[in-house]
């Protein structure tokens, strides 16, 4: 991630516009459950809002310095923080009651590595679980905001397939200008 676009992630300013835009979307979810799973946190400004909302949060980040400092910064909290690849956790099956992912998607470095995360995700998430999450749209602005970084925006037309094909099912997908959102469910067993 570029220096210039993890300030932003870390910055009041998008704090902000999770509190406005992203919480009153979670919240459509229902009760997040006891055991959430969140995958690249970055900075933890989304985990912020998780753990206010959960009983435990467990947040993966790839990025072993990102990890650590959130884990110094959420030390005694309810939040464990790992320090790992999102499509090959560890974690057990069918443990989490919600799955999150939010604007990450477009940070992992290809289709098939998301659609791997997909089915980690599923595998992870216990049956009738939801998994809920955002990401950037494909525009100049949010590219040029990603300069020199990794960026494979979703495509939102084929998202619904590529989540039912890992598993998901009930797939709801909407956008606003600049993000996508999306929730799904494993089955119930």
């Amino acid at each position: 991630m570029n220096e210039s676009h993890l300030q932003f992630l870390a910055s009041d300013q998008w704090a902000e516009m999770l509190k406005t835009e992203l919480l009153p979307w979670v919240e459509q979810v229902g009760d997040l459950g006891e055991d959430v799973l969140e995958i690249g946190p970055g900075p933890g400004r989304t985990t912020d809002l998780l753990r206010e909302r959960a009983k435990r949060v467990t947040a993966v980040e790839m990025d072993a310095r990102l990890a650590g400092e959130l884990r110094a910064r959420l030390a005694g909290t309810n939040v464990e923080v790992l320090t790992g690849d999102g499509t090959d956790t560890g974690l057990d099956s069918d443990r989490f009651s919600t799955v999150t992912a939010f604007s990450v998607l477009h940070h992992i470095p290809s289709s098939e590595a998301q659609d791997r995360l997909f089915a980690e995700l599923c595998r992870v998430l216990r049956p009738g679980g939801v998994f809920a999450g955002t990401d950037s749209r494909d525009n100049e602005m949010i590219r040029l905001g990603h300069a020199d970084d990794t960026f494979v925006p979703v495509d939102p037309e084929t998202l619904p397939d590529r989540l039912e094909a890992a598993g998901f099912t009930g797939v709801d997908v909407d956008m606003t200008e600049f993000h996508i959102r999306f929730m799904a469910r494993k089955p119930k067993a």
